[in-house]
């Protein structure tokens, strides 16, 4: 196999514009594109800064509907400091830092209700090496 990497994914919203915000001012992602796409259609993609893969946030696929994506898995550094950022521009963490053997982590949503999870870069399993299938 040839496969290097995992380019980009879709997350269905319902609104691009208000999408595209949250993710950038809110999560700190960066705009890669906001392109029409025709009469009807925006190509709108973000990614975290510095990353190669990035999220198209999408209104156009009828079999997916907005927020029905979860398990967006995105890393961090200083997860303490980016979760007090984060509750500064007015998201809300009911549960807390969650420690779990294998590693700290968040749960959040975006605007429609796509499920996140901010974890630490510092995961038990992640510095074992994977394992080959």
């Amino acid at each position: 196999m040839a496969i290097t990497a995992v380019q980009l994914f879709s997350v269905p919203v319902s609104d691009q514009s208000r999408s595209r915000d949250w993710y950038v001012d809110v999560l700190g992602f960066e705009l890669v594109s906001d392109t029409p796409m025709g009469p009807d259609a925006r190509w709108v993609q973000v990614r975290p800064r510095g990353a190669y893969t990035s999220i198209t946030l999408v209104t156009w696929f009828e079999t997916m509907r907005p927020g029905d994506v979860s398990g967006i898995v995105i890393e961090t550094d200083d997860l303490d400091g980016d979760v007090a950022l984060l509750r500064s521009r007015g998201i809300d963490f009911p549960d807390g830092i969650i420690q779990e053997p294998w590693g700290r982590f968040v749960s959040l949503a975006d605007p429609d209700g796509n499920g996140l999870l901010l974890q630490a870069t510092d995961i038990a399993f992640m510095t074992g090496g994977a394992s080959e299938a």
